[in-house]
């Protein structure tokens, strides 16, 4: 188990991240091929088992009952947004004795993951309950034996679809550096295993997952970063409004590079403060993760909804590099990848 993601020095960006929607970047180009994107119709997509989101909702043991009313409710929400979803949903930790009592929560929660298969759609693993820290490991009280970080890292190595981590608990912050990697995004309520208390975040984050008062660019849908901005940012106005010194700083990681930005970074969907030790800024990636997709979304072939997402991330790339690049390269680049975007929108040719 890694340390604690380290904070990182803010300092003002020169580029922030790209929207997901291109009609809000301020340049002719984006402009023009953002109208034949949005007015062009795209090819109907059945969705297939293979591209189903499956999601693994684990609740942990609750300790006062008021604690586990709340996580029951969270988890409600959750299995509300997974049905809106078809997801493929698998709940641990709500039954009142497992079906056989020598197999614990741990073990079911393995077994699950085992059972996942390892290619295919967005996988999501979610974790209500309550966490704690010893100063060396952080771990997700289950009834029975813990999970903890390094339990992950190891079942969750034979994975090779795009996973969606997501820990609620107090002191989950220790979660995230050891499970960061590409194509993953993690989530956590805290920015360390110092801060044990309650957290109120997983309430919010459950209620904004799938909600349209969470969906800043108005798309239709609600990506994973929306969420997390939302709840971050009502969690933010709780202690402010109750007069309290914030207990708990959510962090999002989707870069792989283990440190996590906080939701305070950004203004709207964009990241205004940078690193200075020049660090990539997360959110891109988790923008393009949706639980309960929209109907336009759905209808994209799964292998065109992939490399419009490869060429988002390059066009990201692309606009981090302008201030170091030739303006006239610049702008051809962009045009480049603009006419492969629009591309994928337009019908396919007669025959």
């Amino acid at each position: 188990m890694g340390p604690a993601p380290r904070e990182r020095s803010p300092v003002k960006s020169q580029s922030p991240l790209l929207p997901r929607h291109l009609l809000r970047l301020a340049t002719p180009w984006v402009a023009a091929f953002g109208w034949l994107v949005s007015s062009s119709l795209c090819p109907a997509s059945t969705p297939t088992a293979s591209d189903r989101a499956t999601v693994l909702l684990v609740v942990g043991a609750a300790g006062e009952s008021e604690f586990g009313e709340n996580f029951a409710e969270q988890a409600a929400q959750w299995q509300k947004a997974c049905q809106a979803a078809s997801a493929e949903l698998t709940t641990i930790g709500l039954s009142a004795s497992n079906a056989a009592p020598e197999v614990d929560d741990l073990t079911l929660v393995r077994q699950a993951l085992e059972n996942t298969p390892k290619e295919g759609g967005d996988a999501w693993i979610v974790l209500v309950g309550h966490g704690t820290f010893d100063g060396r490991e952080a771990r997700f009280n289950l009834r029975g034996p813990d999970l903890s970080a390094s339990n992950l890292v190891q079942w969750l190595q034979p994975f090779r679809r795009r996973l969606a981590i997501v820990n609620t608990a107090s002191a989950s912050g220790p979660f995230l550096k050891p499970l960061s990697s590409t194509n993953r995004v993690v989530i956590t309520a805290t920015r360390s295993g110092n801060e044990v208390n309650f957290t109120r975040f997983g309430s919010r984050l459950a209620e904004s997952i799938a909600s349209p008062k969470a969906d800043l660019d108005q798309d239709g849908q609600t990506s994973l970063l929306e969420a997390f901005l939302s709840a971050a940012f009502q969690v933010a106005e709780f202690y402010k409004t109750e007069g309290r010194l914030a207990t708990e700083h959510a962090l999002i990681d989707d870069n792989g590079d283990g440190l996590g930005t906080p939701g305070d970074w950004f203004r709207g969907l964009r990241a205004t403060k940078r690193p200075r030790d020049g660090a990539a800024l997360d959110g891109l990636r988790a923008h393009q993760i949706h639980l309960v997709r929209s109907t336009a979304e759905n209808e994209l072939p799964p292998e065109t909804r992939a490399r419009r997402d490869q060429l988002e991330l390059e066009l990201a790339a692309l606009r981090d590099r302008k201030t170091s690049m030739p303006e006239e390269i610049y702008y051809r680049d962009l045009e480049t990848l603009l006419r492969q975007l629009a591309g994928l929108y337009l019908p396919a040719p007669a025959k």
